[in-house]
């Protein structure tokens, strides 16, 4: 299994297969608008921007799972992001990130690991994907992207 097997909605409900991103280094990261951590979606945009002609994407999974962080609609999540901070990575559904509703992608990726260490246990945890679909490292989400940029680089 890798996270090629899964798929998810897309932010305007079309549904995408994550093996449209074979061979590429993902960041998959829960988001939300209404979080202190927020402001990385900025960090996260230079890192796509400066990255994304190497083979490097970022997925976001908006998600209102923490503190009711995220409880806009799919379309204001969309149009917050796009205003605020320039996004222009792929952004999906609203998203369960944990618990058993959690979706199938993010309880593949949180049992990659040992123990607890995978756990998402706040918005902004991260995700970093190999070109092979599989995950190098969980990320917290306290770790700024800026601080992040040398793993990315050398996974490309």
């Amino acid at each position: 299994m890798s996270v090629y097997d899964y798929k998810a909605n897309t932010i305007r409900g079309e549904e995408k297969s994550l093996e449209e991103y074979r061979g590429k280094v993902l960041l998959i990261v829960n988001t939300a608008s209404q979080c202190g951590l927020t402001p990385q979606y900025e960090g996260l945009q230079k890192l796509y921007e400066t990255y994304k002609d190497r083979g490097f994407v970022i997925l976001g999974f908006p998600s209102n799972q923490f503190k009711e962080q995220e409880p806009g609609s799919e379309a204001e999540i969309e149009q917050f992001c796009k205003v605020n901070y320039g996004v222009t990575f792929p952004l999906f559904a609203k998203t369960e990130v944990i618990g058993e509703n959690a979706h199938p992608l993010f309880q593949y990726l949180t049992s990659r690991g040992p123990s607890e260490q995978y756990d998402i246990k706040w918005n902004f945890a991260k995700f970093l994907v190999d070109k092979n679909g599989n995950v190098a490292e969980r990320i917290d989400p306290q770790v700024t992207p800026a601080e992040i940029e040398d793993r990315i680089a050398a996974l490309l």
